[in-house]
């Protein structure tokens, strides 16, 4: 017996409304654990405020300028290059479409580092905004170098392409320091590739609300990055224009590290890290992966700059080394959880 049409239309509309159901609960329980992360975020970041040698409660009013001085901005900058970076890996790893590639390990910074280090040397007292620029500029060709290096050779394995990045990397760092001894420019070298926010003031910090601009862009195009990271020859049936998403995300990555490099310097394997735990936890869903990219970089580097505030005080560890350390742990769990996949 067949079942009556009205029937198969009651069922139909149960399932529906189910179905309907299921989902509104998924979104009201996404949008409960997300505001639970914000308020985590924000208890980071007043912790992050009230740590230091200072004691902003002083009554004499000196506590109050403190605050308003170094430790907000400070926080700031936290959120500003925690943020911005762990895009910016997010948005490489697409392009690329490699888990293991960040700023770091393709050589964006160290190619920002070497305009930075031209910079001093062709002008006298270079300002702010044109050492942004000469470090974006060299950023952005930097990362072009890198990826025409992967069209042109096929790499079997994916854990090769960071392997080569680095190496690349390494040769231009080898240059910056060759010319940085060679004009009495080292100590300089190492302070920028030195990343901390100990020198973050009112007065310093503001470039860095370019990248939140830069962030917004990506937010915007995010579909569209999603689609690029499929391949070329998807994005192209489906008529996207595959070469100018990819210069945008090259654009993108380039000005994030510039900035971040000039204003406070290095930090390694945050746009390697976070990306990836995210994607361990949440999949691969870009659009609905951003915040948690923000909101984990932010707790990433808020985190490794209370702890390099806290071990030694009242000296500081730049939050770099710290961010080493706890990268170079993450990525190499990353290459065994790989390999017993590829294994499997």
């Amino acid at each position: 017996m067949h079942a009556s049409p009205s029937i198969s239309h009651r069922v139909t509309n149960v399932d529906a409304l189910t179905s309907h159901a299921h989902r509104s609960r998924s979104r009201t329980r996404s949008a409960w654990v997300l505001a639970v992360a914000i308020v985590l975020t924000l208890g980071l970041l007043t912790a992050s405020i009230f740590t230091g040698v200072a004691d902003i409660t002083d009554a004499t009013g000196m506590g109050h300028e403190f605050t308003w001085i170094t430790r907000i901005p400070r926080t700031a900058a936290l959120v500003l290059a925690g943020a911005s970076m762990a895009m910016a890996g997010l948005v490489m790893q697409l392009m690329t479409q490699n888990r293991f590639v960040e700023p770091t390990t393709v050589g964006t910074t160290e190619w920002a580092g070497l305009g930075l280090l031209l910079t001093y040397i062709v002008l006298p007292d270079p300002g702010v905004l044109s050492r942004m620029i000469i470090a974006i500029v060299f950023g952005f060709g930097g990362t072009l170098v890198f990826f025409a290096f992967l069209r042109r050779v096929r790499l079997k394995s994916s854990l090769i392409v960071p392997i080569v990045g680095m190496m690349l990397g390494a040769v231009v760092s080898a240059v910056s320091t060759f010319i940085a001894i060679r004009f009495d420019l080292l100590q300089t070298l190492g302070s920028w590739f030195a990343g901390s926010f100990t020198s973050v003031q009112v007065g310093r910090y503001e470039p860095l609300w370019v990248v939140a601009a830069a962030a917004v862009v990506v937010v915007i195009v995010a579909d569209r990055f999603t689609v690029a990271g499929l391949g070329k020859e998807i994005a192209t049936n489906v008529g996207l224009n595959y070469e100018r998403i990819v210069l945008l995300g090259v654009a993108l990555v380039a000005v994030v590290s510039g900035v971040v490099t000039v204003v406070i310097g290095a930090l390694p394997f945050l746009g390697l890290i976070v990306p990836n735990l995210v994607s361990l936890v949440r999949g691969d869903d870009l659009r609905s992966n951003i915040p948690w990219v923000f909101l984990v970089g932010i707790w990433v580097v808020t985190v490794c700059d209370l702890i390099g505030r806290i071990v030694i005080m009242p000296f500081e560890i730049p939050v770099s080394l710290v961010l080493a350390a706890v990268g170079a742990i993450v990525f190499l769990f990353l290459l065994l959880r790989t390999r017993r996949t590829v294994a499997r």
